[in-house]
């Protein structure tokens, strides 16, 4: 943790003089510029946490604010504690009390934020016929053809298989991107995008593999976060039928090297999914499985695949180009399976179901998930008695995620002085909690979804299972810390795309923003 601090804060400093000459355009918000400016630069000491002014109540509630969501504007830190903050944490516990109705008008802006997969893909998706015909076209044309040329070969050969499409794939990316920042901005639930947003990351897809970006929407819509406060087990099956993680991980794929159908031998098997719903998904790497097990996971998972990927309407499928969960049996392995240490019998859909439930409830499970969530909420590294009893709460409730959520953020360790301002902001947190801070508006998000992309973390994006790191290794670097210099000066110097400075914070909450806890939460 004071490596860390130290590593920041040299890296802080390098930007700074890399930067020297920061040109402001005030537009009389001088209080809003410095501010702002300021919480791209402090630099939190390892030596000791740093006490928001006002006291002790007044710092844990910044604390909350920051840990609990993605920062306090101009106001909230008043305005919780007019609630009082134990109340306002019990509210955030209980996101659907919570009348979020101003933000998702702002979303509903983005045509495509809605979409179901069939709409996306039949308005938005180029067919595999016309990329074949675009590739043979520029063939012919040769290298001296010109781009406007290209350009107008590609729309009419696209008009001929498709014809016209109302946007392009990378449309789809751009307004997911824009609304995950809005949500995270605006959002009155801000302990619920939290917690989606941790889901997402811990159940990652890569929005860039194949038609993975029509795909995605709907897995954060209709899988994450419908199970982001339930039982783990209801999430983890979520995932394991979503198509989103059935491509991403190439389980749609996966047979029964032996099976036949139509006089072809399957594709055989693949260990993909099983090997990272065991490592990264439940157990963890040292949950105590092994080689084997990946392998007879990955059989009882055969057959579970996509029904309506290769094609729509009018590329003669009949689902209208979605895509949903499929069980074939022809290609599933039904000989009986040993997975750790016990005997899966065989049979159909059920088997992997019956190993999901093993690993949702096996007690490394609770373990690695509730260490997450305390690395998330707490500490890089979580104090042990928390974890454990993090862990027992998992065990006892079946997976209750709200109820291993209360015990984390309720706990003793979550308030302690010693965790406040500790963990290093991801990009997004640190962009979201800047604009919030500043009180600015945003009428499009998409500046500054490039801005978090710049500083390392392009939402929807990241190609690994991993996901993102949630520990301060991962974001202290010279080049990460710039971006966010110029990102801090851009806004308050209102030359962000689509964002208008705000007006300037209460003392109070400008005080909040402009200490060294800024840069971490």
């Amino acid at each position: 943790m004071i490596r860390a601090a130290r590593r920041l804060r040299k890296a802080s400093t390098v930007a700074l003089r890399a930067r020297s000459k920061l040109v402001m355009k005030t537009n009389g918000f001088r209080v809003a510029a410095s501010v702002v400016v300021s919480l791209a630069l402090a630099v939190p000491s390892p030596a000791a946490p740093v006490t928001a002014a006002g006291g002790e109540e007044t710092a844990r509630i910044v604390h909350a604010l920051n840990r609990l969501g993605y920062g306090p504007r101009p106001g909230d830190v008043e305005g919780v504690r007019r609630v009082g903050l134990d109340e306002w944490i019990r509210g955030q516990l209980d996101p659907a009390r919570i009348d979020d109705r101003a933000l998702e008008a702002r979303v509903a802006s983005l045509p495509t934020a809605a979409l179901s997969v069939a709409a996306l893909r039949k308005g938005y998706e180029v067919p595999r016929e016309a990329r074949r015909a675009m590739q043979k076209k520029r063939a012919e044309m040769g290298e001296g053809a010109s781009e406007d040329d290209m350009r107008r070969a590609r729309r009419s050969l696209v008009r001929e298989y498709a014809g016209d499409l109302l946007g392009t794939p990378r449309q789809v990316v751009d307004e997911l991107q824009q609304a995950k920042v809005l949500r995270a901005v605006y959002s009155e639930r801000q302990l619920d995008e939290v917690l989606v947003d941790f889901w997402m990351n811990h159940f990652n897809v890569f929005a860039n593999k194949g038609p993975e970006r029509f795909l995605v929407g709907a897995y954060e819509r209709d899988v994450i976060r419908p199970h982001a406060w339930g039982r783990f087990e209801d999430l983890l099956v979520a995932t394991a039928k979503s198509p989103a993680m059935l491509f991403y991980l190439d389980n749609w794929l996966s047979a029964d090297p032996n099976a036949t159908f139509v006089g072809k031998r399957a594709r055989g098997l693949n260990e993909n999914y099983a090997r990272e719903v065991m490592e990264l998904h439940t157990l963890g790497v040292e949950g105590g499985y092994t080689q084997q097990d990946v392998t007879e996971v990955a059989r009882a998972l055969t057959g579970w695949t996509i029904a309506g990927l290769r094609g729509g309407k009018r590329m003669g499928g009949g689902d209208g180009g979605g895509a949903r969960f499929f069980f074939n049996g022809r290609v599933h392995d039904g000989g009986a399976k040993r997975i750790l240490g016990q005997t899966v019998k065989g049979g159909g859909l059920e088997e992997g179901e019956q190993v999901l439930h093993r690993l949702a409830t096996h007690p490394s499970t609770a373990r690695f998930i509730s260490t997450k969530l305390a690395r998330r909420f707490v500490a890089d590294d979580p104090p042990p008695a928390l974890v454990d009893r993090a862990a027992e709460t998992f065990r006892k409730t079946d997976g209750d995620i709200r109820a291993v959520v209360t015990t984390i953020v309720t706990s003793p360790e979550f308030f302690a002085a010693a965790n406040r301002g500790i963990k290093v902001k991801t990009p997004l947190e640190f962009v979201a909690s800047a604009v919030r801070a500043s009180g600015a508006d945003v009428s499009s998000a998409r500046d500054l979804g490039r801005r978090i992309a710049a500083m390392g973390m392009p939402l929807y994006q990241q190609q690994p299972p991993t996901g993102y790191k949630d520990t301060a290794d991962a974001w202290v670097s010279t080049s990460g810390m710039m971006a966010r210099i110029n990102l801090a000066a851009d806004l308050a110097a209102g030359r962000v795309a689509g964002v208008s400075a705000g007006a300037a914070a209460s003392p109070e909450a400008a005080r909040a923003v402009g200490s060294p806890e800024f840069q971490r939460r």
